[in-house]
């Protein structure tokens, strides 16, 4: 697929996105979207210094002018010059449309196509994107911690129909559940070897840090890698991810501002590590005796300076 001009393609995905601003019940892959979203109240001071940072990026529909950077860590951090992955590709779709989080770095938006162009070779007919980011990065309003500086992205472990989904499908159709009942394993009535050779071919792509599955599923694949087992380690064990496997690329070249995570331990974590996440602790803790406050909302002081003139560029 020959590559799209950067304006065009930014100007495309602007014209779909800019009446696509809500408030999401949540942002799991299995949580529905709507076509028809409600727009987010304004906030009455959205300069006090005690509204939460995901309550002002929430609210910003388009990306950052200037240079592409990213500031901060992946929990907490923004983007400038951000684009949109184009919802329609040749071996990809994009879903959930009305949660307005299709957007990265151009260095994810272009690590996003080219691995959808090379899904097909491994046997896996393309991608249903989920969540990559806000326009501007920044805390999200529901479902993630991570995910702030344009550098992570949710790919559904649900194969790409074969036809071009509607807006009404895209926003209503479930992703599938690869994990058993007791979550002791995954369900073999939908995972496939195809499963297996998306998550390696990924993982193998060197622009890759981590890559996060469900306990379950990191098990099938040390049972099925084979020899071949050295792209293991950057896929890590995560509570949930049972409906997506999330990718993380780490900070590009030059990218002075970006904090990368440590690298992953060595080895192939199917061992000991892979092992505790089956243990009855984690499966069935016990409920705390005393009910732990909520943590207050990251306000916008607590992220990098820069993210303020990010949030604040016109």
């Amino acid at each position: 697929m020959p590559k799209q001009p950067r304006l065009p393609r930014l100007a495309v995905a602007l014209a779909a996105l800019v009446p696509i601003l809500i408030a999401a019940p949540g942002a799991r892959a299995q949580d529905k979207g709507s076509v028809n979203p409600r727009p987010l109240p304004p906030l009455a001071d959205p300069d006090a210094p005690s509204v939460a940072a995901k309550e002002l990026f929430g609210r910003a529909a388009t990306p950052a002018p200037g240079p592409a950077r990213a500031y901060g860590s992946y929990a907490k951090g923004c983007f400038s010059g951000g684009e949109a992955l184009p919802v329609d590709g040749a071996t990809w779709q994009v879903m959930r449309l009305s949660r307005n989080r299709m957007w990265g770095t151009p260095h994810l938006v272009d690590f996003m196509e080219r691995l959808a162009a090379r899904a097909p070779k491994v046997g896996w007919p393309g991608l249903l994107v989920g969540d990559m980011s806000q326009p501007r990065g920044g805390p999200m309003l529901t479902g993630h911690a991570s995910h702030q500086l344009g550098l992570d992205a949710d790919v559904w472990l649900t194969p790409m129909p074969g036809h071009r989904m509607s807006r009404l499908e895209r926003e209503e159709t479930s992703a599938t559940d690869m994990v058993r009942s007791d979550r002791l394993d995954i369900d073999p009535q939908v995972w496939t070897p195809a499963h297996m050779r998306l998550i390696r071919l990924t993982a193998q792509q060197p622009e890759v840090a981590r890559i996060f599955v469900n306990a379950a599923i990191k098990k099938a694949l040390c049972r099925e890698a084979g020899g071949d087992r050295g792209w293991l380690t950057k896929v890590r064990p995560m509570y949930g991810h049972n409906y997506h496997y999330h990718i993380r690329l780490a900070c590009p070249g030059g990218a002075e501002a970006c904090d990368d995570q440590a690298p992953p331990p060595p080895g192939d974590g199917c061992g000991d590590e892979l092992a505790y996440w089956f243990s009855d602790a984690v499966l069935h803790p016990k409920p705390p005796k005393v009910k732990p406050k909520p943590r207050p909302p990251m306000t916008l002081a607590a992220l990098p300076a820069a993210c303020r003139s990010v949030l604040k560029a016109r």
